[in-house]
């Protein structure tokens, strides 16, 4: 199976890479820090790659797995709403499209630069200053902090998707583990635009 490799998307609203992507002030040190706290490591960067083009396979899937849980609970399902309380479904769609492009890019991509700063562009779509501007829609401005730290539990589990493929169950225990840290790191960093200058 061949690995995907990255280049440029017909994804609307996927700016990995582009000038219209956020730039992140976070330094390459400080994101050197944060992956030794988490434990992520080169192995850890080298079995997810291993791996790429089985997540990419199940990349829809395990979406679909998450918005189900998202859709279940009224908290969750309401940052997706119309200001007549009605799902909006395009933006739904068009979310969804870069959600499955995030599952891909967590398994392929290098933590350069480019990556990043598409990490403060998606923490920034979080916040009102860049939420529903990117589609143009209107839904809440905000999806708080809270759930962005809480949905972690939610996608780190991910054994389930590759177990048919993968019968090794040590391979299958780090790939989760490298999942996990991966994941982590992400969120930690979606979490900047969230805070104050100075206390991040």
């Amino acid at each position: 199976m061949k690995s995907p490799t990255p280049g440029k998307s017909d994804i609307a609203g996927y700016d990995f890479g582009s000038e219209r992507s956020a730039k992140s002030p976070v330094s390459a040190e400080e994101l050197r820090y944060l992956e030794q706290t988490l434990g992520w490591t080169g192995d850890d960067a080298q079995l997810l790659r291993k791996h790429a083009a089985l997540f990419e396979l199940q990349a829809e899937t395990m979406v679909d797995w998450w918005r189900e849980i998202i859709g279940s609970q009224p908290h969750l399902a309401k940052w997706f709403f119309t200001p007549q309380g009605k799902p909006d479904d395009e933006y739904k769609a068009a979310v969804k499209r870069r959600f499955v492009q995030w599952v891909v890019d967590v398994a392929i991509r290098p933590h350069d630069r480019a990556w990043l700063d598409y990490q403060e562009e998606i923490g920034l779509r979080h916040t009102p200053e860049k939420k529903n501007k990117t589609d143009n829609r209107h839904t809440p401005p905000l999806v708080p902090l809270r759930y962005l730290l809480t949905f972690v539990r939610v996608v780190t589990p991910v054994r389930q998707f590759f177990e048919s493929a993968i019968a090794d169950r040590v391979e299958l225990e780090a790939i989760e583990c490298a999942w996990t840290k991966a994941v982590q790191l992400h969120v930690t960093l979606w979490t900047r635009p969230y805070s104050r200058d100075g206390v991040w």
